[in-house]
């Protein structure tokens, strides 16, 4: 039997005495003032065991994270039709790219990268009364935690620096993609992406990713097992924008990251474990949680290959 705590002790401890290499984003400004040295680790497996090391209780912006959340919530509710509107493709280009989006014609490549996100937005705006209280309902009943909360000046700092994503929904807009109005669209995306989480709440929060759509914590129905199985697919091949396939490659396992710094990972019928270190590599990823989470599953032994 692998020996958890062990094991993530051993790595955190490994990683921690390396360099920490990469930079604290400073296109959002509130993210910039980070203290760069935070590092943190939470896992938790299905039968609720749980470890913990670091910085695991402090709160971090989620960032790009919620959108695995945000896409949940939608494919429940439009089911296959969701896939006409947003593809499941890798992108290999930046997560903000406008040159894919005129090469394919308004539909984003897949929900993960901004332009898919924000598509998914928009539908959350046509199918709730209130989506940013509703996605936020969600996401507390998933870690089972009414204490998560969005950080309203990271919000505000979002949207006073989103004139990129403002343009990629415009953009859209124009192709026929984006149906309600482009600023109402960018504030919820600039609200969803200030939610903020620690370690262990977002480790226990996508579990239901890894137990065929159940939540393991109160034995709730999220999504179908055909539904979460597509969903971890597409993180495996999607969820590190264009570096997906370095992704797999070295850790094997369905994950997501944002630009918060945080990553989590999901081992299906196991655990989900969540790492968190600001400072990020060229590619957006955190630079120490990628370090660990290839020197876990190289430990463990573990992936889904």
């Amino acid at each position: 039997m692998v020996d958890y705590q062990q094991i993530i002790s051993k790595v955190y401890h490994d990683v921690l005495r390396q360099e920490n290499k990469g930079k604290v984003p400073d296109y959002i400004p509130e993210l910039a003032c980070i203290e760069e040295g935070k590092f943190g680790i939470a896992m938790t497996t299905l039968n609720n065991f749980s470890v913990e090391i670091g910085d695991s209780a402090e709160r971090f912006s989620i960032q790009s994270i919620s959108k695995v959340f945000a896409l949940a919530f939608v494919y429940e509710k439009l089911e296959e039709k969701l896939w006409r509107r947003v593809d499941v493709e890798p992108s290999g280009n930046a997560f903000n790219s406008l040159v894919q989006i005129e090469a394919d014609n308004g539909i984003p490549r897949n929900p993960f990268i901004n332009a898919g996100a924000i598509v998914i937005c928009d539908i959350l705006l046509e199918i709730c009364v209130d989506p940013k209280s509703e996605m936020l309902t969600f996401i507390r009943g998933l870690a089972e935690d009414d204490q998560i909360l969005v950080n309203e000046t990271v919000a505000k700092s979002e949207r006073q620096n989103s004139f990129r994503n403002s343009a990629l929904c415009n953009y859209m807009k124009s192709f026929g993609n984006i149906r309600n109005n482009p600023d109402d669209v960018i504030d919820l995306y600039c609200t969803l992406c200030a939610i903020e989480m620690n370690c262990n709440q977002l480790s226990k929060s996508l579990l239901f990713l890894a137990n065929e759509g159940k939540n393991p914590l109160n034995h709730q129905q999220i999504l179908s097992s055909s539904k979460a199985k597509r969903i971890n697919a597409i993180l495996l091949t999607c969820g590190f924008y264009d570096e997906s396939g370095e992704f797999s490659f070295r850790v094997g396992l369905p994950g997501k990251s944002g630009v918060g710094g945080g990553i989590v990972a999901l081992y299906p019928q196991h655990y989900c474990i969540t790492v968190w270190s600001p400072k990020l590599n060229s590619k957006g990823n955190s630079y120490r949680g990628m370090k660990f989470l290839e020197a876990f599953t190289t430990q463990t032994g573990e992936s889904i290959f």
